[in-house]
């Protein structure tokens, strides 16, 4: 496969991933979070079988599985990819979609932090302050209103469940390179995805039960969202950025994720015509700073060094 038709499906990825946060805004009149998280999931999960099964017969196991590796993915599923996708979800429900695709730029951020927490690497002086810029940044789009300190903004709450979502994904990033040694990206995503069903079904069924009555009355555009975040999100979207780190690396496809942004807001706005205030816009570019130095600034300097390692060089699957 070429390097042109990899960034392609890469381009193509990230587009699918920035639709989330418009989809989930779509449905949050009819579906509650933990059912628009479940629903998608699930029906990617059973569409991603073929495609695992093909690959099992075609290629030998990585390594030694062990019965062991259950908790592993179930910690996966709980700890990473639930807040990654359910807190995501809730957050972006009570702040803006356009808030929650700029405040996704921290994801590289916290990636390395959670790499410095589970696998030992190291905190440089510029993490530190890649942090601090980033913490500044999310801060300033909360909407706060300085001139009074009032922290009554209905945006801060719904940013803070997305910061601690980005967190479990970064989570996933990180303590997934523990089954990566033994299990291929793909087998990571789908046995991650059924201990997700795991994790979530009896959520669900406890606080949404009654979603399912309610089928019948979903609007086109509920449906449109719901199918969008099932096939495009949770299923092609993988499919592609699979392909394309058959031959790019996993730093050029970290980087690609700042598009998650770049094509999250125009859609945003767009679709539900929202708007960003000047004080937003500027805390999502001290957050774009920040995440250049932990990313382009730094693997440079890593380079010219001659250190192996860092976050950023690490193997990743998205959150």
């Amino acid at each position: 496969m070429s390097a042109t038709k990899s960034w392609i499906y890469l381009l193509l990825a990230n587009l699918m991933w920035a639709l989330q946060f418009t989809c989930v805004k779509l449905v949050q009149d009819q579906i509650g979070p933990f059912a628009t998280v479940w629903g998608p999931m699930t029906l990617a999960t059973v569409m991603l079988y073929p495609l695992l099964r093909r690959e099992q017969r075609t290629h030998p196991p990585k390594g030694q599985r062990s019965s062991k590796d259950i908790l592993l993915y179930l910690i996966l599923a709980a700890v990473g990819v639930f807040p990654g996708q359910f807190f995501i979800t809730w957050g972006t429900r009570l702040s803006l979609a356009s808030n929650a695709a700029l405040l996704m730029l921290t994801l590289p951020i916290c990636t390395a932090f959670m790499a410095y927490i589970f696998l030992g690497e190291r905190m440089t002086a510029i993490r530190w302050i890649s942090f601090g810029l980033a913490l500044a940044g999310v801060i300033m789009c909360s909407g706060i209103d300085w001139r009074t300190i009032s922290f009554g903004s209905r945006y801060l709450a719904g940013n803070v469940l997305v910061i601690l979502g980005l967190n479990g994904s970064a989570f996933y990033n990180s303590y997934s390179k523990k089954v990566l040694k033994r299990y291929s990206p793909l087998e990571v995503i789908f046995y991650t995805y059924v201990a997700m069903f795991v994790v979530m079904t009896p959520l669900t069924l406890a606080t949404e039960a009654d979603v399912f009555a309610r089928i019948p009355s979903f609007t086109l555009l509920t449906w449109l969202a719901l199918l969008s975040l099932t096939f495009f999100h949770n299923y092609l979207s993988m499919v592609l950025f699979l392909k394309a780190l058959d031959y790019l690396d996993a730093i050029q496809a970290s980087l690609s994720n700042y598009l998650i942004t770049f094509f999250g807001l125009p859609i945003s706005v767009i679709w539900l015509g929202e708007r960003l205030t000047p004080m937003m816009i500027v805390g999502g570019i001290i957050v774009l700073c920040s995440t250049l130095l932990i990313t382009v600034w730094e693997e440079r300097k890593r380079r010219a060094t001659g250190v192996v390692g860092g976050a950023a060089a690490t193997e990743t699957l998205p959150g």
